[in-house]
């Protein structure tokens, strides 16, 4: 009878430990949280082999070069994050500005929302950075506005979608508090400011216009690379057709649509009695041949109709 007594006494420390294992952290307090970086899925042995998002982190087009006040251009070549949600943003001035998923996915979201593009100015004074080309969003490139505001330290201090891809950024620093330290024309080399110096002139003898005088100083502006030139803007803008569809089989497919409801509207206008013609167009500059309807009506009500019905709208 000892033996067994001081047999069930041995196996008692035993059996308390394995229930304080299965117990775990409820005894103990609180667990301790360790962040891991945002790259789960990468060599996870898990996992089977992905291959990264061709997009990811791949600019546009290259930062346009440093300009500005002197005392900003500092900043060039740092970083400034935030974090907000599930996103980290990185605000590198005179670079870009990136969007971080934070989660564990393996394809998690890495992008370009600007790219270094040129300065916004307001009555002679810088107001913000603008940051284009970003990565591609719908039909357009996500773009983004950085203010610049007075503040203790340099941080990104607030991130805001105003528009869909449309970017907002609060950055903080002590750089912008003086009240003439956004002022444009101290940022101006020597002879740029005697070019403004005789605009100024020009305007006060009533020699230019109130439009012609804004004219002359976004030349100016333009000419210390503050803004882009309206030329170059728009050839970036009218650039080949392969930025505006991603594949030929997107190409194909919206012609097909487009063809689809042009035949509809002939069919519609005839049931109607709106007189129309088919004009074939070719352009000079390359092979290219384009489908133009001209209508001839005096009867707008009929034509607006039958442009409800080929949208599907039975409305009257």
């Amino acid at each position: 009878m000892a033996a067994a007594r001081k047999k069930r006494r041995s196996g008692r420390p035993l059996l308390l430990l394995l229930l304080l294992l299965a117990a775990g952290p409820v005894a103990g307090g609180k667990m301790k949280v360790v962040e891991e970086p945002n790259s789960f899925g990468l060599n996870n042995p898990f996992l089977p082999p992905q291959p990264p998002p061709s997009h990811r982190l791949q600019p546009k087009a290259d930062p346009s070069d440093p300009a500005g006040p002197a005392h900003l251009l500092q900043l060039s070549g740092k970083c400034f994050s935030f974090v907000e949600s599930m996103y980290k943003y990185e605000f590198c001035p005179f670079h870009n500005v990136t969007q971080h998923e934070q989660t564990f996915r393996w394809n998690a979201y890495s992008g370009i929302l600007g790219i270094w593009h040129e300065w916004e100015i307001e009555n002679k004074t810088f107001v913000g950075m603008w940051m284009r080309d970003g990565d591609s969003c719908e039909t357009k490139n996500r773009e983004t506005k950085v203010l610049l505001v007075c503040g203790k330290k340099n941080r990104l201090a607030h991130v805001s979608e105003p528009s869909t891809c449309v970017y907002s950024l609060t950055f903080e620093t002590p750089l912008v508090c003086h009240p003439h330290s956004l002022l444009v024309y101290p940022a101006l080399s020597e002879v740029l400011q005697k070019k403004w110096d005789a605009v100024e002139q020009l305007l006060y003898d009533e020699l230019i216009t109130e439009q012609g005088y804004k004219k002359k100083l976004r030349e100016i502006y333009e000419e210390a690379s503050f803004f882009k030139s309206a030329r170059e803007t728009e050839e970036k803008r009218t650039k080949s057709p392969q930025e505006t569809f991603a594949s030929l089989e997107r190409c194909n497919k919206d012609y097909k649509k487009l063809s689809e409801d042009l035949q509809k509207l002939k069919h519609l206008l005839s049931q109607h009695g709106v007189a129309y013609e088919t004009v074939l167009t070719e352009s000079s500059d390359e092979k290219h041949v384009a489908k133009r309807l001209v209508v001839e009506t005096s009867a707008p009500a009929v034509l607006s109709k039958a442009y409800r019905q080929l949208r599907g709208d039975a409305g009257a």
